[in-house]
């Protein structure tokens, strides 16, 4: 199938692949009072004593914004809010069809980060979660950062937390195969944007401490100068061993590439230096650093990719509408470090040790086992950790 132009043709026939239905009858006058006027006013008043309530009279505890600038469209680039829309809506579908969370896009014509700020934050007593996407980096961080401190609900970065959450399971389970341990493997993770800097603070929580970043302009090493806070902030956290040089001296003797960047830029060469078993994540979509079968014949152990046509798709949608049912069941204020780990350890689990092979070693997206772990996983860690409301 082309998918380009039958994708373009179904959208003409879709007009849209979210809509709004009625939860309530409205059929006759007694039905029309109740939903609306004259019986409304007294949830309404019951909110105001209690805004909490809320999420129990209105949709608010099952609704998530998912909010663009269109700045960063997944390979597309800056292409736009509007232009965005397909992709926020596909994403709202994906909530609805995986966690039945109803999910709504909000694609916000501004690249001012107080802008941007202000307006969710002013939108955010309308729903119980809010799913940031598409935004480019650094602005990403920033508003990310000002929403969490704002917002009395769950803001989560899926380009960055989503991903990360779902490398993170996908390395456990590589490294059991090729018999290397965290704590002594050294990873490679090639791009220093949202993605790579979030894999990279979320293994390091996860023991893994051997890591080094590597941008376009080669190795991150601290002290080294940059007008990029964020690159600052983590290099201040990686590379112990203050390596410097291009990709392919970082991976010298490297145990795990992870890629997060451009097609194509891996070489096979490259493959050939690293140490024994090389686990390969070569992840830029929808044409990798590397294809799967030029990391094999160059030595690879394992590998995984982004791409649905290849074993171990490393795939957002493994994590998001797993994390955000659990974070909507058990109402939390937010998206911590200890709920995004639970999610990674869950989704390892999911497939036994004595089933995990170099073509498997995560699950399919459809494995209907993967958002109730990760949801049940996500709560649990919510209420250890007083993220929770009940």
């Amino acid at each position: 199938m082309d998918y380009s132009s039958e994708s373009l043709k179904r959208h003409g026939e879709w007009q849209g692949k979210i809509e709004v239905v009625t939860r309530c009858p409205i059929e006759n006058r007694e039905d029309l009072s109740l939903a609306y006027t004259p019986g409304v006013a007294s949830p309404c008043l019951a909110i105001r004593e209690d805004p909490e309530r809320s999420f129990l009279l209105t949709r608010r505890a099952n609704l998530v914004a998912v909010v663009t600038d269109g700045s960063a469209v997944l390979g597309l680039g800056d292409i736009g809010p509007e232009a965005g829309m397909p992709v926020m809506e596909g994403k709202c579908a994906l909530f609805k069809r995986f966690a039945g969370v109803d999910a709504f896009p909000l694609c916000v014509k501004s690249k001012d980060v107080e802008e941007i700020v202000r307006t969710v934050y002013l939108l955010s007593g309308s729903f119980g979660g809010i799913n940031l996407e598409d935004i480019a980096a650094p602005r990403c961080f920033e508003i990310e950062r000002r929403l969490q401190e704002l917002c009395d609900i769950p803001v989560f970065h899926d380009d960055q937390h989503g991903t990360a959450i779902v490398v993170a399971a996908a390395l456990l389970n590589a490294l059991k195969v090729v018999g290397k341990m965290p704590d002594s493997a050294r990873v490679v993770i090639n791009g220093a944007g949202s993605a790579g800097i979030a894999i990279a603070r979320h293994l390091l929580r996860m023991g893994f401490s051997r890591i080094v970043m590597v941008e376009k302009t080669g190795i991150l090493c601290e002290g080294d100068p940059t007008d990029n806070p964020a690159h600052r902030e983590i290099s201040s956290l990686t590379n112990r061993e203050r390596l410097r040089g291009t990709l392919a001296d970082a991976l010298c003797g490297a145990d795990v590439f992870i890629g997060v960047s451009a097609p194509g830029v891996l070489k096979g060469e490259m493959i050939e230096r690293m140490a024994k078993d090389p686990v390969v994540f070569p992840m830029a979509n929808p044409v990798p650093e590397i294809l799967p079968e030029e990391a094999y014949a160059a030595g690879a152990a394992l590998v995984g990719t982004g791409r649905s046509d290849y074993p171990n798709q490393i795939n957002n949608l493994l994590a998001f509408p797993g994390i955000f049912r659990g974070a909507l069941d058990c109402r939390a204020r937010r998206i911590d470090d200890g709920m995004k780990a639970a999610a990674s350890y869950a989704l390892a689990s999911l497939i036994p040790e004595e089933e995990l092979s170099r073509e498997r070693i995560i699950p399919d997206a459809f494995d209907p086992r993967v958002v109730p772990a990760v949801a049940e996983a996500v709560r649990t860690a919510a209420r250890k950790s007083g993220a929770a409301r009940r």
